[in-house]
């Protein structure tokens, strides 16, 4: 039996700077470009959730962030502190937390600064793959001062899918006999690869959710979307045959880049 964990670390850069700066500690955090006063340019990195209900999120305009945070000040809300961050402190906490997450698992695939795969099949069960996953949160919780999300399923999509559902601080797990019903009422948006071009043309024939993209034959997946449709029709079904690939290298993190939880 294949069991997959996903961790993702909550709004990862903005709660290290929490962590580290207590001044900052409650309030809307921004990490990203420098907003100059809404004529910055560049795009957010991280908000954590107070920021989030001003509708500022990661890879949105730095300028955009910038007038919802004043709007949001200007009805009375607490101030949004905008920071250009330090990605070294962000890479070196990574390693510590993937450090936790190797020591304990037999296979490991880092795809962020701030999200990993883990292969727990060897633990014989999802009773104690959900076990697994308590523990490694309350270890990192321990030792970093941060908390993440994990998803634990039958293979790396529902893994990843679970991992979003109970953000910040959750945790899902997916057994293989609920993927169907787990997925059914999902929007479609939340399939790793979707974007808004082809959620557009899906919701246009009125498919929102994956439960209404089952529904598409095959053939016409694919007469509309080439090889992806393929994949299409897989993934709606909860399939996925990718293995955790094991790596060492700890990945870089750019100013441009957007790594959300």
């Amino acid at each position: 039996m294949r069991i997959v964990l996903h961790l993702d670390m909550d709004a990862f850069f903005a709660a290290v700077e929490e962590r580290d700066e207590p001044r900052f500690r409650g309030w809307p955090i921004v990490v990203g470009a420098d907003p100059r006063g809404g004529n910055g340019r560049g795009v957010v990195s991280t908000a954590n959730y107070a920021a989030r209900r001003y509708g500022i999120h990661s890879a949105m305009p730095i300028s955009e962030a910038w007038r919802r945070a004043k709007a949001a000040r200007d009805a009375g809300e607490p101030e949004t502190v905008f920071l250009g961050g330090s990605f070294r402190k962000y890479e070196e906490a990574s390693a510590r937390i993937l450090g936790i997450l190797r020591s304990r698992a037999e296979s490991v695939e880092q795809v962020s600064v701030d999200e990993a795969f883990a292969d727990v099949s060897h633990l014989g069960g999802f009773e104690e793959a959900e076990a697994f996953a308590r523990e490694l949160k309350v270890e990192i919780k321990e030792k970093e001062k941060l908390t993440c999300s994990v998803g634990v399923g039958p293979n790396k999509l529902i893994a990843k899918i679970a991992s979003d559902r109970q953000k910040p601080d959750g945790l899902t797990v997916v057994r293989p006999g609920e993927v169907s019903e787990f997925l059914a009422p999902l929007p479609i948006r939340v399939i790793p690869g979707i974007g808004p071009k082809t959620e557009a043309s899906l919701v246009k024939r009125s498919i929102a959710t994956i439960a209404k993209l089952r529904e598409v034959p095959l053939e016409v997946l694919v007469h509309e979307f080439g090889k992806w449709g393929s994949v299409l029709y897989e993934k709606a079904r909860g399939e996925d045959d990718s293995p955790v690939a094991e790596s060492d290298e700890v990945k870089s993190v750019g100013e441009q880049e957007t790594f959300d939880g």
